[in-house]
């Protein structure tokens, strides 16, 4: 049998181990009192609902207690992680489990920030969907370093008892801004949901660029972006409070639709629109849609950082986490609906009914940060 700990009770998960070397058994006996800090955006009151449940369960089933940290983006927690890198915190961290995807995934792992490969040896890897792409994150293989975790897609929502014939491309949606003027909008980037607004976008624009699967070169980024900035410059001036006020994000807007502001709101998850309407806060008149080329589309994971204080309790809860039944409660349309990872045939409930538009795949991560940056340097005053 294979052991997996240091001799010392004090020491968490052995980071320099892979794999093969995790005894599940001794992982689960470890993980027993200990208290995961997990950092995850904290911006949606269903997903906060769904974690505090999640919470319960592993205090139930394992004796695990989940603190959520909530942050606005998981940004905010990678300097935190750096720090604790250059004073050689190797144990002992601040940090034992966090909600990531592109960027901070590829941030992460560039410096060294990650525990792994873990995701062969949880149990229930088993019941993961292998036809998702689970092996990139943003065009960065993800090396077993993290756990999928739900799909998200970059869809709108309208009221259809308001506007029966919403804009089917981002051109449409400049025409629409231009004959309804102060009633669209997007979330402020760096804002997740508003950058993606803003990457989506620039593929429309210009039609999905083969460069933009390639890390961004400074001498490509002035022109392939430049379409984008005359399209934002004409937009904002026909948006929602003239371009000089933006959303703070998905729920703001879909306050914002409901209250007749807007005429569309943006989110991630094709789903949302049931659970805004099962607490109700959108008309049962509402309805998501993608636009006539498709939804930008990615995965979103959970990883264990290098330091962890309870590694195995980040392990135990990685591995409730992407279990049937957690899996069947994230996805049911009353509670998250966020689709689920693992195969169809181990959902029970509404997860089945899960509804996923055609993809598109995400830019290189390294678009991300740069797109941000001119945005806030255009627009962010």
């Amino acid at each position: 049998m294979k052991k997996l700990f240091a001799a010392s009770i004090a020491c968490s998960v052995s980071f320099s181990l892979s794999a093969q070397e995790i005894n599940w058994q001794q992982v689960e006996e470890k993980a027993q009192g200990q208290t995961v800090y997990f950092h995850a955006w904290g911006g949606s009151q269903e997903i906060n609902r769904y974690i505090q449940w999640a919470g319960q369960q592993l205090q139930q089933q394992y004796g695990v207690t989940l603190n959520h940290i909530k942050v606005t983006d998981i940004a905010e927690t990678i300097p935190r992680l750096l720090a604790e890198k250059a004073v050689n915190t190797n144990q002992g961290g601040s940090v034992d489990l966090v909600w990531i995807n592109g960027e901070n995934f590829k941030s992460m792992k560039q410096n060294d920030l990650l525990f792994g490969p873990f995701t062969q040896a949880l149990p229930n890897w088993q019941f993961i969907d292998k036809q998702l792409p689970i092996d990139v994150d943003f065009s960065e293989p993800t090396d077993g370093l993290e756990a999928p975790w739900g799909v998200g897609q970059l869809v709108f929502i309208h009221d259809q008892a308001e506007v029966n014939n919403p804009p089917n491309s981002f051109a449409e949606m400049l025409s629409y801004a231009k004959a309804f003027p102060n009633r669209l909008s997007y979330p402020k980037p760096p804002e997740f949901h508003g950058t993606s607004f803003l990457k989506a976008l620039l593929i429309e624009l210009i039609d999905n660029h083969p460069d933009l699967q390639k890390p961004v070169e400074e001498s490509d980024f002035k022109s392939l972006t430049a379409p984008l900035w005359q399209y934002l410059d004409e937009f904002h001036q026909v948006a929602w409070r003239k371009g000089k006020q933006f959303p703070t994000g998905t729920a703001e807007m879909i306050r914002l639709l409901d209250d007749g502001q807007l005429d569309l709101a943006i989110t991630f998850n094709p789903n949302a629109v049931y659970s805004a309407q099962a607490s109700g806060k959108l008309e049962e008149s509402t309805q998501a849609y993608a636009l006539e080329t498709g939804a930008l589309s990615n995965i979103h994971f959970l990883a264990i950082p290098w330091n962890a204080s309870a590694g195995e309790g980040a392990l135990v809860a990685i591995n409730f986490l992407i279990s049937p039944e957690a899996q069947s409660r994230k996805g049911d349309l009353n509670v998250w609906g966020d689709p689920a990872v693992v195969e169809s045939q181990y959902l029970v409930g509404s997860a089945k009914q899960t509804q996923q538009f055609k993809s598109i795949a995400e830019p290189h991560p390294s678009w991300q940060a740069a797109i941000e940056k001119e945005w806030l340097k255009r627009y962010g005053q």
